[in-house]
């Protein structure tokens, strides 16, 4: 036996080691040897933007083929309207899909703009992030620098045709043709080619414009959120535009514009004071020129006073005459909470551009067949120190589909917005409008139901999208507060309208009713009291008009009556079209038609119909003849309709 007090003598058994950890220490393999900090920093390097995005190309709006190419339409025409407003040139822009094959495309934008000087045009369509409107405050329809340069990269990646662009900025200088491509690893365009091309001049009668060609993989179906529908709602929201459209089909299709008159040009603005965070207050005062904190101020913002500067300081314990240099963390600190604190007047909405209710109501009235229209612009307001105005057009009835939940169109300086709807703030106010008190049927938690068109347009010097593919308004309380107040003024106006039209078919099927028996009373009362059945049928006549007088009411702007030759008031932020009035209550009588004959059996003869004459016209008691219709001016309605 062996002592207790003595080690085994086996060599195979290890000190502090059981028999299973033997086992794994053989079977396991030798121990992976890591990388060092010098060999993981060796393989770490920069990133260009355009790699990302070009990884990420969804960010942009390049999702799928269909909305790749409607993105591609919208980048280059967006450019294209804020070049010639910027010029103040009316625009005119020629848009054509070539279809090379079943998924390749060939995009080309055209417009009459001050066209490219040379020595831009790599920067502007071959790097990301390149422009001039992001360090702006002004309105514009492009803020990022990004789209069209994007395009032109998507079509690289899916073709790997180069983009081909045509410039002409003066009549005396010939067109420059410039060939190339974007080098994703630097973020900088390379030249294929480029030469002076005199033969282009022809494509720019006003001798100026530029001209883009991208070739990408795209798919073109026409319907909701196609390059149709883009064109379509960018014609109600720039009505001073021309468009020439050639489809895939080859069929050309014009968007006239409905004024001749160019927006007012918005005015470049300083920041608000109330708009800026803590980091960006201290990069400011680091970066600036000026040497004391109230010069400062006073310069750098905008609505800062002399006395609104010298609150400020006195609110952050310092003067109006401290140097720049001298603002440590701490202080700047103190100024940030004074700022906050101080009462400072809302920055100028000089910078905005509203599209304006007579331009609203032209653009419905050239786009959509309806026959009530109204808009309303409100007052601007400020988030997070931006300027920002929110407008609503409504259009109802007409050749509006009635079994439809309403059409809800969306804008952002003057663009559409034809994806992602339920993210947008836009969306949401028409969802939480009660629509049901201005006389439109909706269910809880839904759009409502009717023949109506809404449009909501929100101008500002920085659109909140929530994305870079701009596609949605991102969801501040103040925007939405906006949006739902100038949605309650149409649906007000809407309301009244219906109202008073309800009231006015009310009255006519009054006097209708009426008219059918006076000619038998008049008879009974000439045989009773000898007066001639004519002269009290003239009279009780006379009494039905009176009484029914509201059957023949004209409305004005807000569903009124008016009494002047005016149809259409004195307010210009509602239009009323009679013929397509008349329409929608002809074909909904045409509906309930049956139904009232159905219940009129005291006047119709055996057959369950009215007694007719020879000539297809009832007979009166009066041996007259009376047009088929008993419904005053049916036939007529739709002659004129």
């Amino acid at each position: 036996m062996t002592d207790s007090n003595e080690f085994p003598r086996s060599g195979n058994i290890q000190f502090g080691m059981d028999a299973s950890q033997q086992t794994d220490s053989k079977n396991s393999s030798p121990r992976r040897r890591g990388a060092t900090a010098e060999e993981m920093s060796e393989k770490q390097r920069e990133i260009s933007v355009s790699e990302f995005f070009a990884k990420n190309r969804h960010l942009l709006g390049f999702d799928n083929p269909r909305k790749a190419l409607m993105t591609a339409v919208k980048e280059a025409v967006d450019n294209a309207l804020d070049a010639c407003e910027e010029a103040c040139i009316l625009p005119h822009i020629y848009i054509e899909l070539l279809q090379r094959s079943e998924t390749r495309f060939k995009v080309t934008i055209r417009d009459n703009g001050p066209g490219i000087v040379r020595k831009q045009i790599e920067n502007i369509f071959g790097r990301l992030l390149y422009g001039s409107k992001f360090h702006r405050l002004k309105m514009s329809r492009g803020q990022q620098g990004i789209g069209i340069s994007a395009a032109g990269m998507y079509g690289l990646m899916t073709t790997g045709q180069p983009v081909l662009i045509i410039s002409k900025t003066h009549k005396k200088k010939p067109a420059v043709e410039v060939l190339l491509k974007m080098d994703t690893s630097k973020n900088r365009a390379d030249v294929v080619s480029e030469i002076e091309h005199p033969e282009d001049d022809g494509l720019f009668p006003d001798g100026h414009g530029t001209q883009v060609s991208i070739e990408l993989e795209g798919r073109y179906q026409q319907g909701r959120q196609s390059v149709d529908e883009y064109l379509d709602q960018t014609a109600i929201a720039n009505p001073h535009a021309h468009f020439t459209y050639v489809n895939p089909s080859n069929e050309t299709i014009e968007f006239k514009r409905g004024t001749n008159e160019l927006p007012p040009e918005a005015t470049e603005i300083l920041p608000h004071p109330k708009g800026i965070e803590l980091g960006t207050l201290i990069q400011m005062i680091e970066r600036t020129e000026r040497t004391q904190i109230g010069g400062f101020l006073q310069e750098e913002f905008s609505r800062v006073s002399p006395s609104v500067s010298k609150d400020i300081c006195e609110r952050a314990g310092i003067t109006g005459r401290t140097w720049v240099k001298q603002i440590g963390h701490k202080e700047a600190e103190a100024i940030y909470k004074a700022i906050q604190d101080a009462r400072i007047m809302a920055p100028p909405t000089d910078c905005l551009v509203p599209i304006g209710t007579k331009a609203l109501l032209s653009g419905l009235l050239k786009e959509v067949k309806a026959e009530f229209f109204t808009a309303c612009t409100r007052p601007a307001d400020v988030y997070r120190g931006n300027p920002f105005l929110i407008e609503v057009g409504l259009a109802f009835g007409g050749e509006l589909p009635k079994d439809e939940l309403i059409r809800v169109i969306r804008f952002a300086n003057r663009v559409p917005l034809l994806y992602q709807q339920a993210a947008c703030a836009s969306f949401k106010a028409v969802l939480e409008t009660s629509w049901k008190n201005y006389g439109v049927s909706q269910s809880r938690g839904s759009l409502p139901d009717g023949p109506v068109v809404v449009m909501v347009h929100m101008a500002s010097v920085w659109v909140p999208f929530t994305s870079e593919s701009k596609e949605a308004i991102a969801d501040y309380d103040e925007i939405r507060k906006e949006m739902k107040l100038a949605l309650q003024e149409v649906g007000r106006k809407l309301g009244m309208y219906l109202r008073r039209r309800q009231r006015m078919r009310n009255e006519g099927e009054r006097r209708s009713i009426f008219e059918r028996y006076i000619g038998e009373i008049a008879q009974a009362t000439e045989a009773i009291t000898g007066t001639p059945a004519k002269q009290i049928y003239e009279s009780l006549l006379r009494v039905a008009k009176r009484k029914t007088e509201e059957a023949d009411a004209v409305l004005n702007d807000e569903g009124k009556r008016v009494r002047d030759s005016d149809p259409f008031g004195k307010d210009d932020s509602v239009v009323i079209l009679p013929a397509r009035v008349a329409v929608t209550q002809s074909d909904s009588d045409d509906e309930s038609e049956d139904d009232s004959d159905k219940d009129s059996g005291k006047d119709s003869d055996k057959d369950g119909g009215p007694k007719k004459s020879s000539s297809g016209g009832s007979k009166t008691l009066f041996g007259d003849e009376e047009p088929p219709s008993k419904k005053p001016g049916k036939k007529s309605s739709r002659k004129k309709a």
